[in-house]
């Protein structure tokens, strides 16, 4: 007979708890899994969306009226929030995604946790992963996905196509930018260190599609690097995302930045420029990516851009 051996076993015995754990809130939701709502010819009316984007798009297809639920990211636009919160889109329990009932869950990718996902994914509620990619092409994407699931395909390709129009007109006066500012994103600063952004990510998109450079390009993602390599680094301009709570106090976020052994040798601290925009406007990458472009770039080069 075979034996699992210890950490194994471990995983097995945390995956059952978790199951029996969540048992009641999966039970009590099959009542509202009917075969109709199910069948590909109805519309769900029970639709939860878990991403800040995820439920914009629903909103600018004119389909809010079917949500019943949204994660904590979700705090646009301002009604939205109205709406109960299922909780972080990181920190998921299958409890709070199933207090509110849904037939269609739309979820951006990056949710989480890996376990509470699967036990929601085996309840038979759909459940449709929405890509966490932020580029033109991915708005596209998302937005073709979200329409498809809620049955307003025409809505969708006339959503696609104002998009499109609004990041074009955004981006027109861009040519006549002579030469690129360098970009740093700050996302924290941690102990010192300061947590900025590579390729590849949401904030290095935005830099570019607004007429600038990401000054950090040897790695991708998110991560701290050394205060040697913002001073190498140089950038002209220091972008991040406004605050909320305890971190809104910008003032005192400055003092920070100013007092920094390594941003304040940077041209951007030492010529004042500092931008700080909406984090979900700025890197949701949903319907209004053209007002994010906008903004960034009239912040980086002046209104007549």
């Amino acid at each position: 007979m075979s034996r699992l051996n210890p950490a194994k076993k471990r995983v097995f015995t945390r995956r059952r708890a978790l199951l029996a754990g969540f048992g009641c809130a999966v039970i009590s939701a099959l009542p509202f899994i009917s075969g109709a709502a199910l069948a590909e010819d109805v519309k769900a009316q029970r639709v939860l969306a878990i991403g800040g984007a995820v439920t914009e798009i629903v909103y600018a297809l004119g389909e809010q009226d079917r949500l019943v639920g949204r994660d904590s990211t979700s705090t646009y636009p301002p009604e939205a929030t109205a709406l109960p919160d299922v909780g972080y889109i990181r920190a998921l329990s299958p409890e709070g995604v199933l207090s509110v009932k849904p037939d269609l869950i739309l979820a951006r990718e990056n949710n989480g946790p890996r376990e509470a996902v699967e036990v929601l994914k085996s309840t038979g509620v759909r459940w449709v992963d929405v890509p966490d990619e932020f580029t033109l092409e991915g708005i596209d994407e998302n937005i073709t996905i979200i329409a498809r699931e809620l049955g307003v395909a025409d809505k969708g390709e006339a959503l696609k196509a104002k998009v499109a129009a609004d990041i074009a007109e955004a981006r027109e006066h861009l040519a006549t930018v002579d030469e690129k500012l360098r970009v740093m994103f700050v996302l924290a600063l941690t102990d010192n260190k300061v947590n900025t952004s590579g390729i590849n990510t949401a904030a290095s998109h935005i830099i570019e599609l607004a007429g600038a450079e990401n000054v950090i390009s040897e790695f991708e993602g998110y991560k701290q690097i050394s205060n040697e390599a913002v001073i190498d680094a140089a950038p002209d301009v220091i972008l991040m995302m406004n605050g909320r709570g305890a971190t809104a106090d910008h003032a005192a976020m400055n003092a920070l930045i100013e007092a920094h052994p390594a941003l304040s040798t940077t041209p951007a601290v030492k010529n004042g420029r500092i931008i700080r925009m909406d984090g979900l406007l700025m890197l949701g990458f949903g319907p209004r990516t053209g007002e994010a472009i906008t903004q960034l770039a009239k912040a980086l080069y002046g209104h007549e851009h």
